[in-house]
């Protein structure tokens, strides 16, 4: 009897231990590729813990859970610090030891091109406002991607809100696209579909064997990147053990990874590997940072995408026509033609004013009309500007 019963017991004991898996839920901006290197070395250090991912753009993401979280994920895991503040500030994050989030690593943004360029390479920001590069330039649209709205947020925080804008407006006029998603933005590049592309370094620099090349932004601003607790998640103690894994020298040094191309928290591993790192990443953590303020990023989040989306967005083919039509009159650098310049590169919408906006339809109704009074009246003076030629 004694036999059969350990018979038994060894043909249930795998399902006994299948049971006792727990499944951990991450609900993430980052795609597979990312995440997998990570994924696999946690899971051979937790067998017992089954991770499953989500991939959806940070915009998204937030605004499921801002709703509730009705599918029940444990973390969130992406690059836009300001994310996790909103989600903070709503109670949507729980303190698991490291607070409602912790940062993991670090990244700045910047530009790409594909080597070998045929064209000139912008050196700094203002660069990129060059007529040369006019209609050579891809971003994408901070309301559907993370990367684009901490990019935006760098220049805001960088230039301050009115001069800020005023080189988002003119830099509209040199766009090729914007791209639905951020990394979207490097497949064009690929593809010889634009010359430039606004982009994080993470994104590019794992790209350089395809010839892609990146530069940072001068100030280098540092972002954070995070990872929080859910509140409403199954398994917080899997939670903690992911995130104590992320954080740990194993962890950071994954970072480090060329499907990865992540800038560690951790400064001793930074250190241990300063001379392995690639020179674009060296050259970085050599110069003086600017720190990204995501809480000021976060009290005007829906702000800021809104609007992007009223002045820039919406009416980007009408925009980008009226700065084509402005640079082939600049030449004369009339009067005329300056002030034109300062109607296309006015934001009517200051900081203040949009802070203490109303977050529903009226208030984006009313700034999209702004922005189409604007356009008309450049669009009536260029014509009447054209006509005398």
């Amino acid at each position: 009897m004694r036999w059969i019963i350990g018979v038994m017991i060894l043909l249930l004991w795998p399902f006994a231990v299948r049971a006792e898996v727990t499944e951990l839920r991450i609900l993430t901006s980052y795609d597979a590729e990312v995440i997998a290197p990570i994924a696999e070395a946690f899971s051979a250090a937790h067998p017992e813990i089954q991770l499953r991912h989500l991939n959806k753009n940070t915009n998204a993401a937030v605004t499921e859970l801002l709703s509730g979280n009705s599918r029940r994920f444990d973390l969130f895991w992406a690059s836009a610090p300001e994310a996790f503040a909103v989600l903070a500030n709503a109670g949507r994050l729980v303190d698991l030891g490291h607070g409602p989030h912790v940062d993991f690593a670090y990244s700045a943004v910047g530009w790409a091109w594909q080597s070998p360029a045929g064209h000139p390479v912008p050196q700094d920001w203002n660069d990129l406002l060059n007529p040369v590069h006019a209609g050579r330039i891809a971003m994408s649209h901070p309301m559907r991607s993370g990367t684009t709205h901490s990019l935006i947020e760098t220049i805001l925080q960088d230039r301050g809100w009115q001069a800020g804008w005023a080189w988002l407006l003119e830099l509209s006029g040199q766009l090729n696209t914007i791209s639905a998603r951020s990394f979207g933005v490097l497949e064009g590049l690929g593809q010889s579909r634009y010359d430039v592309g606004l982009t994080i370094d993470f994104l590019a620099l794992k790209r350089s064997g395809s010839g892609i090349v990146f530069r940072y932004g001068r100030p280098i601003i540092i972002i954070p990147a995070r990872l929080g607790a859910l509140n409403g998640g199954r398994h917080p103690e899997a939670a903690r053990s992911f995130i104590d894994f992320v954080l740990s020298q194993e962890g950071q040094r994954l970072l480090l990874r060329p499907d990865i191309r992540r800038i560690p928290v951790n400064e001793a591993v930074r250190a241990e590997l300063a001379e392995t790192l690639r020179p674009e990443v060296r050259a970085a953590l050599q110069f003086s940072w600017s720190r990204y303020d995501p809480d000021l990023a976060s009290r005007r989040y829906w702000q800021v995408n809104e609007v992007f989306e009223a002045f820039i967005g919406r009416d980007f083919l009408r925009r980008r026509d009226l700065w084509r039509r402005w640079h082939a009159l600049a030449g004369s650098n009339t009067p005329e033609t300056s002030s034109l310049r300062a109607m296309l590169t006015h934001m009517p919408i200051s900081e203040t004013a949009a802070l203490a906006a109303p977050d529903h339809r009226t208030t984006l109704l009313a700034w999209q009309a702004e922005s189409q009074r604007i356009l008309d009246a450049i669009e009536s003076r260029l014509s009447a500007i054209e006509s005398r030629r």
